[in-house]
């Protein structure tokens, strides 16, 4: 079979009008993260002129310095106004734009309820987190930076230990995959793979959004694969093993974990560079009254400078999940042998991840390889497996 013919076959299905309203999101898409960065800055420029964290800092330390308590409830206030303050934001970007776009059915009433309860668990454990960070930084002193990194791996390992037992079932019912097929065929991967088969779940994602998708969460013993209740509903047999395959892929090569450790050294690096930075960054902001990175009430200037670098950093983190989706990719191949499942599963990711993006915006903007690449890679091993298949791919849709 001619590989570049086959993929070619495969991408011809898409409807026009489809291909054209996937390039414009996608498109715009690009712009979403710079535009969160911006609404980032004016929240931490109208909290830094205000006062109002400060206020809340002085009024707590009346009594006496209570440096821990201090910084747990003016971080969970933090959290709470922000969310506050980028709500008109947050409702265009995530829930009018998905709408415009036929992504998600999600009424509003539903969609804030959800936005106001995560906001409510940011608040919780974003609470936390800043308390743990800033006992680091007045114990640690100029060096904090340098255990901030430790103690970001220890943080996201442990919301990803407590997500799917404490967290993701708030938004979510997971139950195990009902009896049928499908179930036979995803048991039957899992054993193949070693992975136990009480770890798979299908969710109510078409809560949420209307697309194909799975994932892996949790971390060791709550580590688990969830498919959204769309695969179950409009994907074929052969589309479910190839999906679920892929998701089974990321669970056995580790890659959460190697995530985890990535972000946790671009956090060590961007503690650094916030700690060099943070008087000049207060200063701009307009609080003189904060004369030391380790009072909380410069908090929102912490968080928004690691949020820039982060997405600095967005190339770096996109080429690193793209090469995870790769290995994903073959281990499907390899598991499933579901060369053409794979490939009409993808084509239905079309619609909100353009399939033929330019080299360049894939590499600085994309965290999967782009449906085009991905085809073609399952065409080449196919040709390469599969030698008794057909010599030409016919989309089975």
């Amino acid at each position: 079979m001619n590989i570049e013919d086959a993929t070619q076959v495969y991408l011809a299905t898409i409807p026009p009008d489809v291909m054209a309203a996937s390039k414009a999101y996608t498109t715009g898409g690009y712009w979403l993260d710079l535009w969160a960065l911006a609404a980032s800055v004016a929240v931490t420029l109208i909290l830094m002129r205000w006062g109002v964290l400060a206020r809340m800092r002085d009024r707590i330390q009346r009594s006496g310095p209570r440096p821990a308590f201090t910084a747990l409830i003016v971080g969970a206030v933090f959290m709470g106004l922000s969310w506050v303050l980028e709500l008109p934001w947050t409702i265009y970007a995530e829930w009018c734009r998905e709408r415009a776009y036929n992504l998600t059915q999600q009424s509003f009433g539903d969609w804030i309820g959800q936005s106001a309860l995560n906001a409510v668990v940011l608040m919780v454990l974003g609470g936390f987190f800043l308390m743990g960070l800033y006992a680091l930084i007045r114990r640690a002193g100029k060096r904090w930076w340098m255990w901030g990194g430790g103690f970001a791996f220890v943080s996201i390992l442990f919301g990803l230990l407590i997500g799917p037992v404490f967290i993701e079932p708030l938004f979510n019912d997971f139950t195990p995959i009902p009896e049928g097929p499908v179930k036979d065929a995803i048991v039957a991967l899992a054993k193949d793979s070693g992975v136990p088969t009480d770890r798979i779940f299908v969710y109510d994602g078409s809560r949420q959004r209307s697309v194909l998708t799975a994932n892996v969460s949790g971390f060791a013993g709550t580590m688990r694969i969830a498919v959204s209740d769309v695969a179950l509903k409009e994907a074929t047999l052969p589309e479910v093993r190839a999906v679920v395959a892929h998701e089974i892929g990321h669970f056995v090569s580790g890659d959460v974990l190697k995530m985890v450790a990535t972000l946790s050294v671009l956090a060590m690096i961007g503690f650094f560079l916030v700690e060099r930075m943070f008087a000049r960054l207060v200063a701009w902001f307009g609080a003189p009254s904060i004369t030391s990175i380790s009072d909380p009430a410069g908090v929102p200037v912490l968080i928004m400078a690691i949020g820039a670098w982060l997405l600095l950093c967005q190339p770096i983190r996109n080429t690193l999940t793209r090469s995870f989706e790769a290995g994903a990719d073959a281990y499907s191949l390899k598991v499933a042998r579901e060369p053409d499942g794979l490939a009409t599963a993808l084509l239905k990711t079309a619609e909100y991840r353009d399939p033929t993006p330019h080299p360049i915006a894939e590499m600085l903007f994309h965290s999967h390889p782009s449906v085009a690449n991905r085809i073609r890679m399952g065409m080449a091993w196919k040709a390469k497996n599969m030698a008794s298949a057909d010599t030409a791919s016919t989309p089975n849709n």
